[in-house]
């Protein structure tokens, strides 16, 4: 996997180095407790999902500007944030593998760190005036919030179909992969048609991503392997494409034993509600859409010229899905 990264990062190899350089210089702080979580955090580096496509997207559409850098840094920024505040309310103590911030500083500290990651996104925005960044940025958050508060109301009562499904995980993630790549667009000045369009290509990324991220939750029996332990979704009643199709169409019996076992979680038998998931086809059915989302994304490509950048687009669209963490 990291292999496909570098190979990714080829043609913005000398943009990511100065983003890096950047992103550190930004979280620096007077206080010694946040340089201590911000040092810890720079050390367990992410994918840089979100960086990547705004470099790779600015850098095929026009010259990199000082804008671009800090489009990149301020998405990064949020993503952080909301990841430190998830692992608050998802009460993990694991992320990428390692040990999560609140695990190791605990909740208060976590949740405070978080607002410190985002505000520094925001004043970022404000003190080199991309207000036009700022405007995509804050609904984003927005939806992000909104997301996670209409996955909790919809769970309460199981009362989430597949179009209900769709709309949180556009709120939750590709509201923000579809910002990365409309503000890298925007950060090069591209033409209101090409920026659509890669909002448009970054919306497709974004639900091919989460249901890929689903489907860790069924597929993969060794919590080392993805850095997620199975079942962590049904524990946290959080239902996902695989569930939605199974229960859509279990037997009665089956779909009642499915809905019981949501209500009244048992760790012992999460394996057995991964096999009605297996026998009803739930994640075949998951799979097969990720893979058209995928293709539609890759559709948009077709349009540009083919180069260096454009296969490396081309790769991390795939990679989206064929990634094992």
């Amino acid at each position: 996997m990291k292999l496909i990264l570098e190979k990714i990062k080829i043609p913005i190899k000398k943009e990511i180095k100065k983003f890096e350089k950047l992103f550190i210089e930004i979280t620096k702080s007077k206080i010694k407790l946040v340089n201590q979580i911000n040092y810890y955090i720079s050390h367990r580096k992410g994918k840089l999902i979100r960086p990547i496509f705004v470099f790779l997207i600015a850098k095929m559409l026009g010259k990199i500007q000082q804008k671009t850098y800090h489009t990149a840094c301020l998405i990064e920024l949020i993503h952080i944030a909301t990841l430190v505040h998830d692992d608050v309310i998802d009460n993990s103590l694991l992320r990428r593998g390692s040990f999560s911030i609140n695990a190791i500083w605990k909740n208060k500290i976590a949740v405070l760190a978080g607002d410190f990651i985002l505000s520094k996104s925001l004043l970022l925005a404000t003190d080199n005036n991309h207000l036009d960044i700022l405007k995509i940025i804050c609904k984003s958050i927005n939806n992000m919030s909104e997301g996670e508060l209409l996955q909790i109301e919809q769970s309460k009562n199981l009362n989430i179909d597949e179009k209900m499904y769709y709309q949180i995980i556009y709120q939750k993630t590709a509201s923000l992969i579809a910002a990365s790549c409309e503000c890298g667009a925007i950060s090069v000045n591209a033409k209101k048609n090409i920026v659509s369009k890669f909002k448009k290509f970054g919306i497709l990324i974004g639900f091919a991503f989460q249901i890929k991220d689903d489907l860790f939750d069924y597929e993969n029996h060794n919590k080392n392997f993805t850095g997620k332990p199975v079942g962590i979704d049904l524990k946290n009643r959080k239902i996902t494409l695989p569930l939605i199709y199974t229960i859509q169409n279990a037997s009665k019996k089956d779909q009642t034993w499915i809905l019981n076992f949501i209500r009244n979680y048992n760790e012992k038998e999460k394996y057995k509600i991964i096999n009605y998931i297996k026998k009803y086809k739930g994640i075949e059915y998951a799979t097969k859409k990720m893979i058209k989302f995928k293709d539609n994304a890759l559709k948009i490509l077709n349009i540009f010229p083919d180069g260096l950048i454009k296969e490396s687009l081309k790769t991390m669209v795939n990679f989206i899905i064929e990634r094992n963490q």
